[in-house]
């Protein structure tokens, strides 16, 4: 376990302190399994620390480093992150698609209907767009450099397409999207989370936009 204990005495860049915590340690208990309205197989659970000692040699790098140690964490989180929002995005356009192949009215597939295949189309677009941004991220972290402008960028643009695309195939299934018995109403649940952990979406944006400012100011 890594955990981050809060100093109300320090300043708030050095207030946090990260230690690794075994997770046999006494006073350590663990909650029930939460029950989430998507992402069931996440085992899900709080986790309280109760009168629980730690060595000081379990300290991470030196004390007052927690926050950055987190906020460093997140460059190297957030791609893989935006890269599963993606991958649940691609999952709706197949599935939507093949439906959409599939499914007949007025005596040809709904996919010849150019209002259902503007809608793939649009959800094509985004899907390729969201790859393309976690891959840049990702990259970014290969080659060393510091990823945070691009990390943010990913994962918010990410989150939002994979709940965009998800209710798009919903949309395309009609009230077949609705029914459990169908695999979108699971991935429309599913994607709700990529917007919310690693950093809400409007936090990234809040991020982006202190980036993009700070190249303009140097």
């Amino acid at each position: 376990l890594n955990v981050i204990i809060l100093d109300p005495k320090c300043p708030a860049g050095k207030a946090f302190t990260g230690f690794i915590v075994d997770a046999d340690t006494p006073g350590i208990q663990v909650g029930r399994k939460e029950m989430n309205m998507g992402q069931r197989c996440s085992d899900t659970r709080g986790i309280t620390f109760e009168d629980v000692r730690i060595p000081k040699e379990n300290v991470l790098i030196t004390e007052g480093a927690g926050f950055k140690i987190a906020m460093g964490a997140f460059d190297n989180t957030r791609p893989p992150v935006a890269a599963g929002a993606t991958g649940l995005a691609q999952r709706a356009l197949d599935e939507a698609t093949n439906y959409a192949l599939e499914r007949k009215t007025f005596g040809k597939a709904i996919a010849e209907h150019q209002a259902v295949s503007f809608i793939l189309a649009e959800m094509a677009m985004k899907v390729e767009l969201a790859r393309m941004a976690y891959q840049r991220s990702a990259w970014e972290v290969d080659q060393g450099r510091r990823n945070t402008y691009y990390a943010s960028i990913a994962k918010a643009f990410a989150g939002d397409i994979a709940n965009q695309v998800a209710t798009d195939a919903v949309q395309v299934f009609g009230g077949n999207g609705f029914n459990s018995e169908y695999p979108v109403e699971k991935l429309m649940r599913d994607a709700k989370i990529y917007q919310i952990y690693e950093g809400t979406a409007q936090i990234q944006r809040l991020i982006i936009s202190r980036e993009h400012f700070g190249k303009y100011k140097k």
